[in-house]
C-alpha cells in the first residue's frame, strides 16, 4: 500500500447523516447532488477496504474539483490494484486536469504503480507513454533509471523521449550513458534531442568526476 503524507478533509461540518457509514448507504451519497455529501461519502469510503471501484467509477464522471481531490485521497490510501487501474483509466480521459491529478496520485503508489510501469511504457497511445514518464518523475523504485533508459533507447516517440532525456539528466547515472548515446544516434536529426541528450551525459560525466 502506498504512504500517504496527508490526508483530504472535506471542508464544511459532518452532515446528520454521516451516523450510516454503511458501504451500501456510502455509494449511494456518492451520487448525491450535494457536493459536501459526495466529499464526506468519498472520505468515509476508506473504511471499506473494497471500495476503489466504486470510487473509480465515480472520478471518471465527478466535475467538482473538491470532490474529486477526496476520491484521490481515498484511492490513494487504499493503494490497490483497482485503484491504480481506476488511475490508469483516468490517464486516458480528455480531462486534462484529471490526468494530471491521476498522475500525482500515482506517484504516492511507487509498490502497485511498479507491476504495471512496464505496460504503461509499451502502450499504444504515445500520450499515456508520456504520463508514465511523468510518473517515474517521482516514483521512489529502483527500477526508475532503467525504465527511463529502456525509453530512451527503444521508444520510437521523439516527445516520449525527449520526456525521458529530460529526466535521465536529473537522476541519470553512468549507467544510463550507453542508452543517451543510442538515443542521440537514433534522433540524430532531432536538435532538441541532441541537445537534452549532451546535456544529460555531460552531468553524469561531471558526477563521475567529482565536480
Amino acid at each position: 500500500m502506498g504512504l500517504v503524507r496527508s490526508y483530504v478533509v472535506p471542508q464544511g461540518g459532518h452532515p446528520s447523516w454521516r451516523s450510516d457509514r454503511g458501504y451500501e448507504a456510502l455509494v449511494a451519497k456518492l451520487m448525491d447532488p450535494d457536493p459536501q455529501t459526495r466529499r464526506w461519502a468519498a472520505r468515509d469510503m476508506l473504511d471499506h477496504i473494497h471500495s476503489s471501484s466504486v470510487l473509480v467509477e465515480r472520478l471518471l464522471q465527478e466535475k467538482d474539483v473538491s470532490v474529486r481531490e477526496v476520491i484521490l485521497t481515498t484511492l490513494t490510501c487504499l493503494g490497490d490494484t483497482t485503484a491504480v487501474r481506476g488511475l490508469i483509466d483516468c490517464l486516458r480521459s480528455e480531462d486534462a486536469a484529471l490526468r494530471n491529478e491521476a498522475v500525482s496520485a500515482m506517484r504516492l503508489l511507487p509498490d502497485v504503480v511498479a507491476p504495471v510501469m512496464q505496460d504503461l511504457l509499451h502502450d499504444a497511445d504515445s500520450d499515456v507513454r508520456i504520463f508514465a514518464v511523468n510518473i517515474l518523475e517521482a516514483l521512489r523504485h529502483p527500477r526508475v533509471e532503467q525504465w527511463l533508459c529502456e525509453v530512451a533507447e527503444f521508444d520510437s516517440e521523439v516527445n516520449v523521449c525527449a520526456t525521458a532525456v529530460d529526466l535521465l539528466g536529473e537522476v541519470g547515472t553512468p549507467a544510463a550513458l550507453d542508452a543517451l548515446r543510442k538515443l542521440k544516434d537514433r534522433f540524430a536529426e532531432e536538435p532538441y534531442i541532441q541537445f537534452a541528450a549532451d546535456l544529460a551525459i555531460s552531468r553524469i560525466m561531471h558526477g563521475m568526476n567529482g565536480h
